[in-house]
């Protein structure tokens, strides 16, 4: 009689099912997520989608790398899921008809918006194609780069009247610092930071102090020991390779030493060692950016007294574990040269902080000012009188009165947000003149009359 199969189980339950509580995504980590969106995905061309792919891979790895961006979707579809999956930055790539590239850099889900032109850009591909032993895409990408910042303050004794101010400075170098968590130079291993985000401010020249322009440069970091001499680098790679699991039954990392009678003949390179050469006495400059010094950092065992005091009678003389290395950068892509046009207080909406072309008197202002806060005094009726119009609609079904579950809810006469740049202004200013000239009533009475 055939035995009866029971099923085990092999797979382990999940951690927010019944009697457990979902985590929220935003509790576990507070390092800052970003998403970086072509608005107008069918639109942008080629080149743009590439520098896209580019920015996110810049950007990892705590951003959408695989995000896919559909022509129907709006900019409000982002910033409502933004808040479940803890995205604290919005990137928006879009073209402009008359065929410029423009970036936005906001942050949710209150703003501010630093809007910039792309004046212009290299791809990663480009920038391989220029160097002469380029980078690969190896580990550098599973920690997030080091910011670098330069001249994002300008100095104090240059006064003119239509400098950038001050505060704009400090909110720019609050909102990229943001970008990636920060470092603490204490607890942080050396061996995470494998890459340089550099943004170079270009100080205004004379009569041009209204422009903020930024370049941007993307470098991994290389490291090699230094006072050595090339075959003894080679022996150290090849030791290593012969070490690591996954470079077995490969060969092609070892030197060839068939040809030769002992292994010093190898090291000294020559009869009379003429062939010995470190970077020191080679006569050649080294080639990198600049040299330090890294303390080795090993696992050590817990000692007993006896022990301790055994060990350091022995390595009184043996030094302190100290090994010079020459850091060199390497690009890896892409750049970019940011031009700032203007700075909105909400995520792309809402008063304009900061313009490069358009400057308004101190009177204009409080004008402004006054109309934004009637602004939000209607709004804020709106959305009392929608509320009441609900509840009265839910008693008159027989429902019982809905819970206040605050104001980030969807409201009906909130505008969409607009997607597509400036197209959205137009429409509004449109709606408006056919408004005041009395158009609506006309299309009201075709949409009745169907």
């Amino acid at each position: 009689m055939a035995r009866t199969k029971s099923k085990k189980q092999t797979h382990l339950g999940a951690s927010n099912g019944p009697g457990k509580k979902a985590t929220p995504a935003n509790s576990g980590s507070r390092a800052p997520k970003s998403m970086v969106i072509r608005i107008g995905a069918g639109e942008v061309g080629p080149s743009v989608s590439q520098l896209v792919k580019d920015v996110r891979s810049m950007m990892a790895p705590d951003t959408a790398a695989r995000l896919k961006e559909r022509k129907a979707n709006r900019l409000r579809d982002y910033l409502t899921m933004s808040g479940p999956l803890g995205v604290t930055h919005l990137m928006l790539f879009s073209r402009s008809e008359s065929g410029n590239t423009n970036m936005r850099l906001a942050i949710t889900p209150r703003g501010p918006t630093l809007h910039f032109q792309v004046e212009k850009y290299s791809l990663c591909k480009d920038v391989r194609k220029a160097l002469k032993h380029p980078k690969g895409g190896g580990k550098e990408y599973i920690t997030p780069p080091l910011l670098v910042m330069n001249n994002f303050t300008s100095p104090t004794d240059s006064e003119s009247e239509n400098k950038i101010p001050k505060h704009l400075e400090s909110l720019t170098t609050t909102v990229f610092q943001s970008l990636f968590p920060p470092i603490s130079p204490q607890t942080t291993p050396l061996t995470s930071i494998r890459r340089v985000m550099l943004l170079n401010r270009e100080l205004p020249k004379d009569g041009d102090d209204g422009s903020y322009v930024i370049n941007l440069r993307h470098y991994a970091i290389t490291t090699k020991a230094t006072g050595l001499s090339k075959p003894l680098r080679r022996l150290n790679a090849a030791e290593k390779l012969l070490h690591s699991q996954k470079a077995k039954g490969k060969k092609g990392g070892l030197p060839n030493l068939g040809k030769l009678e002992d292994i010093a003949d190898y090291m000294v390179g020559g009869a009379d060692g003429s062939g010995y050469m470190t970077d020191a006495t080679s006569g050649s400059e080294v080639d990198t950016d600049a040299e330090v010094e890294v303390v080795e950092t090993r696992a050590k065992k817990l000692l007993s007294k006896r022990q301790k005091d055994r060990e350091d009678g022995k390595g009184k003389n043996t030094g302190n574990n100290v090994e010079k290395r020459a850091v060199k950068l390497v690009e890896l892509g892409p750049r970019m040269r940011l031009r700032m046009t203007k700075v909105e207080e909400g995520v792309c909406s809402g008063k304009i902080m900061w313009h490069e072309y358009i400057h308004k008197t101190k009177e204009e202002i409080k004008d402004m000012e006054k109309m934004w806060e009637k602004r939000r005094q209607e709004k804020e009726v709106r959305k009392r009188i929608q509320r009441e119009n609900v509840e009265k609609k839910r008693k008159a079904k027989g429902l019982g009165a809905k819970k206040d579950e605050g104001d980030d809810e969807d409201e009906m006469d909130v505008d969409e947000w607009d997607s597509e740049g400036l197209e959205g202004d137009g429409e509004m200013e449109l709606n408006e003149d056919m408004d005041e000239r009395g158009e609506w009533e006309d299309e009201e009475e075709e949409i009745a009359a169907g």
